[in-house]
């Protein structure tokens, strides 16, 4: 029998959905997008739409619609040691290598380094990421209070102040767009579209999944078809929101140039944007509107990344894993946001084809009838082609890092697959690793 669920309760948990996927890189990135893009805002925008909001939605449904617990119960579906290997990879870039410390040197970097001297960064880094990771692993400890925490309580704060900024800057806008600058000229749409990955939010929507779940059966929905009816409902609740958002940022972006100029990065945008609008305060403005969009993605991960070592390594309890996870991202995030950033990219690049295929074999299983072969072949292929792409994007980090095998597959690569210079080479090895799966499980068929 379905259960009825009211708007309040779709509402609750996308609010905490959006609040887990949006911290300050869903910030920095859309703003700096704006610049870039000028008078192509709009082809940049809906670019950056299909992966950043697109492929999250996606990979919400592929876990709800699934009937997976996790995201190591879908990977699964292609080989188990698969599963096990993707999914630890998959929750340390999102979890303590990468995003957690990312959470909280960010909002150190943006909004509060501009008030440090030079010589007192690295202690002052430290406290306060020492600060951050404190409340965060107090604020971990129960699972079952996240949505109170993130749903009721940090993201409408976030959002109360984020739109104090957003309302202003429409009301008193900066300037007129400008022409577009460098790569935005004549490849907006599929700038925007790369743009995208470096919210990481694809990867988190597989990781994120099994806190919706259970968040969802927190609320007394248990049967299976109400739960994923649920998740899709407040993922388009939490999507929507987000949408919303980033049209805005991006046009603050896009108009801010003739005023403030250009900048490096999103966070020195946005930084200067506060400060146009609101003199010294703008800087405490955008130091809350930065801790508190980090703070609530940083226990959304914390939290989910506890519950999934707890069940890969069930001796050391949810709690322990919510300490070694705090310690461990404090530590990485006192190498520097720079560093972070540089080790993140060919990691991103690597994973990012794998989860996107594996999101879609999960939402098109019902027309191969979710058979292994077909999951093998495809991510297998895929694979082929994403560990080229992770290469490449270290190389570019560290050039002796290079190897003559692979530079030769990859001038194979780049002279036979479509769009593979766009780093969308993976798409027709992933098609015909489809096909492929296809006819052996046609063959196996045959054979019995």
């Amino acid at each position: 029998m379905q259960q009825r669920v009211s708007f309040s309760t779709y509402a609750l948990i996308g609010t905490m959905l959006f609040g887990m996927f949006f911290g300050a890189g869903n910030l920095i990135f859309p703003i700096q997008l704006g610049q870039l893009a000028g008078t192509n805002f709009w082809s940049a925008l809906i670019g950056f739409l299909v992966t950043a909001i697109g492929l999250p939605f996606l990979g919400i449904l592929a876990i709800g619609l699934s009937g997976s617990n996790g995201l190591r119960e879908l990977s699964n579906r292609v080989h188990p040691v698969f599963g096990l290997i993707f999914s630890l990879g998959l929750y340390l870039t999102i979890g303590p290598f990468f995003a957690i410390p990312r959470t909280a040197t960010v909002p150190f970097v943006v909004g509060l380094q501009p008030f440090v001297s030079a010589e007192h960064i690295t202690f002052m880094l430290a406290a306060f990421s020492f600060v951050f990771f404190l409340l965060v692993y107090y604020f971990s400890l129960n699972p079952a209070k996240i949505m109170d925490y993130i749903g009721k309580y940090l993201t409408p704060a976030f959002l109360v102040f984020l739109f104090v900024l957003i309302i202003t800057s429409i009301i008193n806008p900066m300037g007129s767009f400008k022409d577009p600058i460098g790569n935005y000229v004549n490849n907006s749409f599929m700038n925007g579209f790369k743009e995208g990955y470096n919210t990481m939010d694809a990867l988190a929507s597989l990781a994120f999944g099994i806190v919706v779940i259970n968040a969802i059966k927190n609320q007394g929905i248990t049967n299976v078809k109400d739960i994923a009816k649920t998740t899709w409902k407040s993922g388009v609740f939490a999507m929507l929101l987000m949408m919303i958002i980033y049209g805005f940022i991006t046009y603050m972006g896009a108009s801010s140039v003739q005023t403030i100029g250009t900048f490096d990065n999103g966070g020195l945008i946005f930084a200067a944007v506060a400060k146009h609008y609101f003199g010294s305060f703008g800087g405490i403005l955008l130091a809350i509107i930065i801790v508190l969009a980090c703070l609530k993605t940083s226990i959304g991960l914390i939290t989910s990344c506890s519950e999934f070592f707890h069940k890969v390594f069930p001796k050391i309890s949810y709690k322990g894993f919510v300490f070694i996870l705090c310690f461990v991202s404090f530590l990485f995030a006192n190498l520097g946001l720079d560093n972070i950033i540089q080790f993140a990219v060919p990691v991103l690049m690597f994973l990012y084809p794998l989860a996107i295929v594996l999101i879609f074999l999960a939402l098109g299983s019902p027309l191969f009838k979710g058979k292994r072969s077909v999951y093998a072949t495809a991510m297998f292929f895929t694979f082929l082609v994403s560990l080229l792409d992770g290469y490449q994007a270290l190389i570019s980090s560290i050039p002796t890092a290079k190897l003559a095998i692979f530079d030769q597959i990859g001038a194979f690569y780049k002279s036979t697959l479509p769009f593979y210079e766009l780093g969308l080479g993976w798409i027709l090895p992933a098609i015909i690793g489809v096909v492929v799966g296809s006819m052996l499980r046609f063959k196996k068929r045959s054979i019995t």
